[in-house]
Formats: C-alpha cells, structure tokens, sequence
C-alpha cells in the first residue's frame, strides 16, 4: 500500500509534464489567433529593392525584399512603384497608398471577407482553373474579364468561345466569351462561369456578375462579405 507522502511526491513527479502540455495547448491557441489575424498594411513608398510599409498603425519601416517582418508580412518583389507582398499566404500586388486587402473564409457556407483599399476598392489574389489572378471587384461588369496572359496561364485555348466587342474606357474592343472551369476566392468555388477574354493583357483582371451575380454581397463599413449561392 502507497504511504500517502510516497503518493505525494509522486504527483509533484508528474506536475512537470502536465504542466508543459498545458503551456504548449496554451502556446498553440496563441499562435493560432495570431495567425487568423492578418496584420493590417498599408504601402507607404517604394525604393530600390525595398518597400515602406505602415504596418498596424506603427511608424513607417523599410523592409528589403525577401525579408520577412515579425507581423507575418513579407516582401516578395519590388518593380517600380509595384510591391507584391506575401501576407496570411496569399500573395498581393499594391501600389503606395493601398492597402492590403485581407481575405478571410466565414466556416463551411463559402463565405469570403474583403477589406477595401485605400480607393475603397476590392481587390483579391483568387485563382482561375488553379491559375493565381488578381481581380478587382466590380460589379458594373457583366462577365469576369482577363487578359491574355492570364487566360494562357489558366489554360483557356486561345480560339473558340462566342465573338463580341465589349466597352472599356479605351472604347470597344474585342473579346471571346468562354466557360471557365472554376473560379476561386478565399473558401468560395464557382463553376462554370462566364468570362470575357481580351486579346490584350489587362492591368488587373475584373470580378464581374457573372461571378458576383452567384453570391450575396453584404456591405460593413470597408468590408465586403461574398457568400455563395450556387
């Protein structure tokens, strides 16, 4: 029979490691809220191989390409006034004065949050067929449109699909409308959405209703909720 000082220091003996998986659980919900909190960042300046960044509020900081901030933020490439960072592993392209615009899934329903920039615009990294392409989001566009780099990259052969002219602010200009396998943002999937390819390349690729007019769009303040209908 146990004495009941011998059952004593055997549980100090035990304390040790109770007490380090309680420190290491504690550790894991830390890091894990920090992780799902994207910093906020706005582009400041550009310089030769580094970017000035305004992250969270603080002072302005030069941070070099291919450095990494303590905030997450990192910095992949700097090409004029163009900075492409990496933040919450999505990749975004700004110019000074945006701000990166965060997405965030809402559960299993499909639901994506996007912050607006500077211009109060929305812009996200998604992805067409797997291939990564910026949008802006605009609901004055009938289609999605994407120039012909992104349309090569996303594998959409470069003949067939239904000719028409569309209006842009350069005046008309041809396209061919195409289905698109799938179209990605955050956590929402569409299928089989309808797409204006340019001839040309295009500055940014827009997020028009063909793909919008399949979510419900919720305006808070400078966020935008897009929940998926179908």
């Amino acid at each position: 029979m146990t004495s009941p000082d011998a059952a004593l220091q055997a549980s100090r003996r035990r304390r040790p490691g109770w007490a380090a998986a309680v420190a290491g659980a504690l550790l894991w919900l830390a890091t894990s809220s920090a992780a799902a909190q994207a910093p906020d960042v706005v582009v400041a300046g550009t310089f030769p191989g580094k970017a000035l960044l305004i992250i969270d509020g603080a002072a302005p900081r030069a941070v070099a390409v291919g450095k990494r901030t303590a905030e997450g933020v990192k910095v992949i490439s700097v090409e004029g006034d163009l900075v492409t960072f990496e933040v919450g592993g999505q990749r975004q392209t700004l110019r000074p004065g945006d701000r990166v615009a965060h997405v965030s899934g809402a559960g299993s329903g499909g639901e994506v949050v996007l912050s607006a920039d500077s211009g109060g615009h929305f812009r996200t990294r998604g992805q067409i067929n797997g291939a990564r392409v910026e949008f802006l989001v605009d609901t004055g566009a009938t289609l999605v449109s994407i120039g012909r780099s992104d349309a090569m990259r996303a594998g959409i052969a470069q003949v067939g699909g239904r000719r028409a002219l569309a209006q842009t602010a350069n005046g008309t200009t041809p396209i061919r409308v195409v289905k698109v396998d799938s179209l990605r943002i955050g956590d929402v999937t569409l299928h089989n959405v309808e797409a204006a390819v340019h001839e040309h390349d295009l500055p940014i690729a827009l997020l028009g209703m063909s793909a919008l007019g399949r979510m419900d769009l919720r305006h808070e303040g400078t966020r935008l909720h897009m929940r998926k209908r179908y």
